[in-house]
């Protein structure tokens, strides 16, 4: 039988895992000469993200996917466990760090109002192929992850 605190315990470490992600995703998107593009699968908002939650280049993601360049909204509304898409073995991995494939939706859109209520000097609308719009909205959600923790 599993004891609560492991349980917890493994929440946590995958909450604390998702905010350093989303740090160091929004630290390497500081960096004006890695490449960004909001259409390219790889190297948008949730691309980059992808990125560092699974340890794939750009190129790998988009051929993991077999370089079918629809955006992350998308295949997160046709995303289903059991369909066996290659697509779902990354939807699989973001939900193991903790980000549903709602989140990816609304990272891809920078949408989700609680981000966008803790965002540095209050609610704003930010524009989703923005680099520095992704980027406070990246430190944001980490931050209300990180008010979450207990």
């Amino acid at each position: 039988m599993r004891s609560r605190n492991s349980h917890t315990t493994n929440k946590d470490k995958t909450k604390r895992f998702l905010i350093d992600a989303l740090r160091e995703t929004s630290s390497r998107l500081s960096d004006d000469t890695v490449e960004y593009q909001w259409g390219h699968m790889g190297q948008c908002n949730a691309g980059h993200l992808i990125q560092t939650l699974t340890g794939m280049s750009s190129f790998e993601i988009v051929e993991s996917i077999g370089f079918q360049l629809d955006e992350w909204s998308e295949h997160a509304t046709d995303y289903c466990s059991k369909t066996g898409c290659k697509v779902d073995d990354i939807f699989l991995t973001i939900e193991q760090h903790g980000m549903t494939h709602e989140d990816i939706v609304k990272l891809e859109n920078l949408s989700d109002r609680k981000v966008l209520d803790n965002l540095v000097g209050g609610f704003r609308h930010l524009e989703r192929n923005n680099r520095s719009d992704v980027i406070d909205y990246m430190n944001s959600f980490a931050d209300l992850l990180e008010k979450s923790e207990v």
